[in-house]
C-alpha cells in the first residue's frame, strides 16, 4: 500500500471509529510547530536583502558545529536539502555509469529520485534489519550504497556489527563508495558509526536542517569524500537562494539550540506513545528504538491488520515504506494523543 492511500484509509478509518489510538501520523513539521524557528526577515522568500551570505561561510559553520575539520570546507557542498542533494549526486552517478543501491523499504523518494536521473537502482532491505547486497564487484564499476542512520523505519542507528559490514563492503572494491543520509541525526557530533564510515574515506555524508529546525528543503550539506570531487560543480551551478541561506545562517547561529529542544520534545512524546501501548505491544518494540534520542518510529513485528483488530490501535503498514515481504507495521509518536497536554489557564 502507498503512503497517500493508507492515509486516506487512515483518515476514514478515524472518522468512522474516534476511539481508535492513532499511531501513523509522519508529519513531523506539524505535530512540533511551536519549535519551528521563524525566518530572519519574517518569512520572506525573495534576495531583496543588501547583505550577502557566502555558502563557503555556512559550510565552515556546519563543520564547526559537528565536529569536523574546517579545512574539508571545499568538500562541503551547499545545497537546498537531501533530496535536492541526492538529485544532484544522482545525477552525476548516471553520467558515470554507476550501480546504485537503496534501501527498499526506507523512503520511496529514493526511488523517484534516482528514476528521474535515469538510474535503474537495486535495492536491498533494511526490516527488519539491514541485509547488504552480496553481488560482487562489477569490474571497474563504480558502486554506490544509499543508506540512512539512524534509519526510519528502524528507529535507531547502525550498530557496530552492520558498521564493520559496510566497511567490509567497501574493501571488496575500491570502486564502491557510501551515500549517509543522516537527516534524522539530531545530535552533535554526528553518531559513532556516521564518523567511522567517514573515516573510511568513502563516503558521502548528506545532512540539512530538515529535521532538526523544522524547515524542509531549506538549506544542506552535502559532505564529499577526499576523492570525490567530481560532483562539486555541479552544486556550485545550482545554488539556493539568499534567502534559504540568509535563513540557515539564522538557523545555525541564533537558533543553535532548537535541535536539542527537537529531540526532548520528541523523547516525551515517544513516551506517552510507550505509556499508551498495550504490554504485548510494548513488549515488541525493539529497545534500541525506544531508548534512540529524537526517535519518532517503532517497528513491531505485528501486521497492522492484527493490531487494529485486536487493539483498537492505528499502525503504519511496512509497505507504506517501500517495497519489503515483512509482513511487521511501524509505530509513531506525532499524532494528538502523545502532545503534551495544555497548559491551564491559571498557569498561562
Amino acid at each position: 500500500m502507498r503512503f497517500d492511500e493508507f492515509q486516506e484509509l487512515r483518515q476514514r478509518r478515524l472518522a468512522a471509529d474516534p476511539s481508535l489510538l492513532d499511531a501513523a501520523e509522519t508529519n513531523v513539521y506539524r505535530a512540533l510547530a511551536p519549535l519551528r524557528p521563524e525566518p530572519p526577515d519574517g518569512g520572506g522568500s525573495d534576495d531583496s536583502g543588501t547583505r550577502t551570505v557566502y555558502r563557503c561561510d555556512l559550510a565552515r559553520a556546519w563543520l564547526r558545529r559537528y565536529g569536523l575539520p574546517e579545512q574539508w570546507s571545499r568538500r562541503a557542498l551547499v545545497s537546498r536539502g537531501v533530496r535536492h542533494g541526492l538529485d544532484l549526486l544522482f545525477r552525476h552517478l548516471r553520467g558515470a555509469d554507476a550501480r546504485l543501491w537503496l534501501p527498499a523499504d526506507v523512503y520511496p523518494v529514493y526511488f523517484e529520485l534516482a528514476r528521474a536521473a535515469g538510474l535503474a537502482p537495486d535495492a536491498y532491505p533494511t526490516l527488519p534489519a539491514p541485509a547488504l547486497p552480496q553481488a560482487p564487484p562489477d569490474g571497474e564499476r563504480p558502486e554506490y550504497l544509499l543508506l540512512a542512520n539512524p534509519s526510519k523505519p528502524l528507529g535507531r542507528h547502525l550498530t557496530d556489527p552492520e558498521c564493520t559490514e559496510l566497511a567490509g563492503w567497501l574493501r571488496a572494491s575500491p570502486h564502491r563508495r557510501l551515500l549517509i543520509d543522516t537527516v534524522y541525526d539530531l545530535g552533535t557530533p554526528f553518531a559513532p558509526g556516521t564518523r567511522r564510515l567517514l573515516d573510511t574515506g568513502r563516503a558521502v555524508l548528506l545532512h540539512s536542517v530538515t529535521k532538526g529546525w523544522l524547515h524542509p528543503r531549506t538549506f544542506g550539506i552535502v559532505l564529499l569524500g577526499p576523492d570525490d570531487t567530481a560532483t562539486a560543480e555541479a552544486f556550485r551551478g545550482d545554488p539556493p537562494t539568499q534567502a534559504r541561506l540568509r535563513l540557515a545562517e539564522s538557523l545555525l547561529a541564533d537558533h543553535a539550540d532548537t535541535p536539542r529542544q527537537v529531540s526532548e520534545a520528541l523523547a516525551a512524546r515517544a513516551g506517552r506513545l510507550l505509556a499508551r501501548l498495550p504490554e504485548a505491544v510494548r513488549a515488541a518494540v525493539p529497545e534500541a528504538a525506544r531508548t534512540s534520542p529524537g526517535n519518532y518510529f517503532f517497528p513491531v513485528d505485528v501486521p497492522a491488520e492484527t493490531l487494529l483488530a485486536d487493539h483498537g490501535l492505528l499502525a503504519l503498514p511496512a509497505t507504506v515504506f517501500g517495497d519489503t515481504p515483512w509482513t511487521g507495521s511501524v509505530l509513531t509518536s506525532l499524532a494528538a494523543p502523545f502532545a503534551p497536554a495544555p497548559a491551564p489557564e491559571n498557569a498561562r
